[in-house]
């Protein structure tokens, strides 16, 4: 073909400008789509989830740690979830957390964690709630899930912390900038 029988390029134009993404509404709505996902996964019934790891401690958690524990050769996917002390509550600088665990909060983290662990199709989860004191940038609470699919590691994890959140008989105290004290969570 002759070079004036070609066909000009399309000039190249400039791509139109994004809208802000609402990061919230984004993980809400990619959760929601996943979990549609797991319906039409119907791979054949499996043993419940192994729970690797349930426990309240006094020492620093490492959600690295988790997913290794959780990892295994049939594993695609392993999500980790890290609750971490911000410097911030409703707008109110924050200095420093100290949370207070019932003393049954262990067994009622096993609880839940095998309750999470039965009723979702992934292999193997994990669960750590730290209390005592923390500073700013502390993980207070750490969880793990290995599946052989990513949706149903995303809905688990989710699912964990929601439940963890509900359930588990731990209260914290935030000091504040200005030394004021305060209790959440507390009933």
């Amino acid at each position: 073909m002759a070079p004036e029988d070609a066909t000009p390029p399309e000039p190249v134009t400039a791509p139109e400008p994004v809208a802000p993404v609402d990061g919230a509404a984004l993980a809400d709505r990619a959760v929601l789509a996943d979990r549609a996902v797991l319906a039409d996964r119907a791979e054949p019934a499996a043993a419940p989830a192994a729970v690797v790891r349930a426990e309240v401690t006094s020492l620093p958690v490492d959600p690295d740690d988790l997913a290794r524990a959780v990892a295994g050769p049939g594993a695609g996917a392993v999500v980790t979830f890290s609750g971490v002390v911000r410097d911030h509550d409703e707008g109110r600088p924050v200095s420093a957390l100290t949370y207070v665990a019932h003393p049954s909060a262990g067994e009622v983290l096993a609880a839940v964690a095998a309750d999470v662990a039965a009723s979702a199709p992934v292999a193997a989860l994990a669960a750590v709630h730290r209390v005592g004191d923390l500073t700013i940038g502390d993980c207070a609470l750490a969880v793990a899930v290995a599946s052989p699919h990513r949706a149903e590691a995303f809905a688990a994890a989710a699912a964990l912390v929601d439940e963890v959140k509900r359930r588990l008989p731990v209260w914290k105290r935030q000091v504040l900038m200005d030394g004021a004290e305060e209790w959440v969570a507390c009933p």
